[in-house]
């Protein structure tokens, strides 16, 4: 006796059978591949934070460490130099890496009176100290983030590192492109009397060949405000929140 597949309860049946068996098939996958993208992930920001550092294993300062030199390359500039700080006071500990900034930044709207925890990877390269700040904010689409790298001083932007969600091509996905985040190396985020001020992604700002290195400010993408308007309140708020951390390094 075959089904009737003209009721009603055959489709539901068959569909409700397929939602089995499609979701498993999908949990399957996702729970054998989750080692694998954990381990992308985590060389993905290993390559960001040396980027930021101006670490290349070629002569084109735009091209990333090769994925299967990130891990031997970031222990070799970067290596213990990992920091976990919450309101001005740091610990060092190899466990910074693993902290999330969106996380963090969840943790704080759920509960105002949360310590975030803030990653700071120190690194050394040609003798020279670099201090990376991860970011994370919104564009016009969806979230931006970024890695930005000081110098000893914590006054001048010796690298930077953006990328997007979903921005659009050709205008705020530009953020991603040399030209934009060039402008910000050799920026400084103090003004003249020392105090912070960040740096102001301007529209308008007269200076397409980013001569001016105290303004405070980097030209806006053509087409791109809000997202330029994003990124440069990613950059204040998430440098601010490691002055205070900053200042006990001056002393």
């Amino acid at each position: 006796m075959g089904f009737n597949t003209d009721k009603n309860s055959y489709t539901i049946i068959f569909a409700v059978a397929m939602v089995v068996v499609v979701g498993s098939l999908l949990a399957f996958t996702a729970s054998s591949l989750r080692d694998r993208i954990a381990a992308n992930k985590r060389t993905e920001k290993q390559q960001n934070i040396l980027f930021a550092m101006g670490v290349t294993d070629t002569e084109d300062p735009n091209e990333f460490v090769p994925a299967e030199k990130a891990q031997e390359l970031f222990d070799k500039y970067v290596g213990d130099e990992q920091y976990i700080v919450v309101n001005g006071n740091a610990q060092k500990t190899k466990e910074a890496f693993d902290i999330e900034v969106k996380k963090e930044n969840d943790k704080v709207k759920q509960d105002p009176n949360y310590q975030r925890k803030l990653p700071l990877f120190i690194g050394k390269k040609e003798g020279e100290e670099y201090y990376v700040v991860p970011m994370r904010g919104n564009g016009l689409w969806d979230a931006i983030w970024g890695y930005v790298s000081l110098d000893k001083e914590f006054k001048t932007v010796k690298g930077a590192f953006f990328d997007h969600k979903g921005e659009t091509p050709g205008l705020g996905a530009n953020i991603k492109e040399a030209y934009f985040r060039d402008d910000f190396i050799g920026e400084s985020i103090l003004d003249e009397s020392g105090n912070y001020q960040g740096i102001t992604v301007k529209k308008g700002n007269g200076d397409p060949k980013n001569e001016r290195k105290n303004d405070n400010a980097v030209d806006a993408l053509a087409g791109a405000t809000i997202t330029g308007d994003g990124v440069t309140a990613m950059v204040k708020k998430g440098i601010k929140m490691y002055q205070p951390y900053f200042e006990t390094l001056k002393k």
